[in-house]
């Protein structure tokens, strides 16, 4: 194999066609996000063109801020203006994109199971927060942490096309807010807005209505975020945690 590559394996052939339909989704309807090349797709591996680079680091928020922007707002623009947040998708071949609400339900009640949500009622209360952040224009989710963007000399490159679904917007900033939290501690209030700020200004330009998200909205996905990645919390690089928050918008 040449040194140039790299391959990425799959216990199960359905998980590494995904990634390929994934793949060829962001490519074709999210232009302004540079993914490798893809060599080679068996049944049970990707080959990928190898990129030299780095994971997302707290200074390069904006940057990546400002790319998720233009990547949903093109994704938008291109195929998901007639999706909703509570519907799955369907790719070109007929396969479904996952919605935004039924996967989410389902690992919310997995976290009450394993012990990260103590009580029934902060099971609903984080219920009713996703309910609550299901609306406005719909976009896409690929788990944005550090290790899915590289850092090169010149560009920002995205990889790790295993996870896609629809999400609302800035749903997927939060992700990536919340995972630089986890790997390197606490961002200051002014680093988070500037990058909201930037992904505003980027997605705007697709369309007037993408570029609204407030704080409230993003401090509620950020909300669904610290229940949804608690498991992970002392693995992948994750050295701190996510102070848990069980009421949203609206509650007492």
């Amino acid at each position: 194999m040449s040194p140039a590559s790299f391959t990425k394996h799959y216990a199960e052939p359905e998980r590494a066609a995904g990634a390929v339909r994934h793949y060829r989704w962001l490519t074709a309807h999210a232009k302004p996000l540079r993914q490798p090349a893809l060599h080679t797709a068996g049944p049970r591996f990707l080959t990928f063109e190898r990129i030299e680079g780095r994971p997302v680091r707290p200074e390069d928020l904006p940057r990546v801020a400002e790319l998720l922007g233009h990547a949903h707002g093109a994704a938008w623009a291109s195929d998901l203006h007639s999706a909703s947040l509570d519907t799955p998708h369907l790719f070109e071949d007929g396969t479904l994109f996952d919605d935004y609400l039924g996967p989410r339900k389902v690992a919310l009640r997995r976290r009450h199971e394993q012990g990260y949500l103590p009580n029934k009622t902060a099971l609903h209360a984080m219920l009713g927060l996703l309910q609550a952040t299901a609306e406005g224009p719909c976009v896409f989710y690929k788990d944005s942490n550090p290790r899915n963007f590289i850092i090169t000399a010149q560009d920002i490159v995205a990889v790790d096309t295993d996870d896609l679904s629809l999400a609302p917007l800035g749903y997927d900033l939060a992700k990536l807010v919340a995972t630089l939290h986890l790997t390197y501690g606490p961002l200051t209030d002014q680093a988070v807005t500037t990058a909201l700020l930037a992904y505003n200004a980027a997605a705007r330009r697709y369309d007037a209505r993408l570029g609204t998200t407030d704080r409230g909205q993003l401090d509620s996905f950020l909300g669904l975020h610290a229940v949804l990645t608690a498991p992970y919390v002392g693995r992948n690089g994750y050295h701190y945690s996510l102070p848990l928050r069980f009421t949203h918008r609206g509650a007492s």
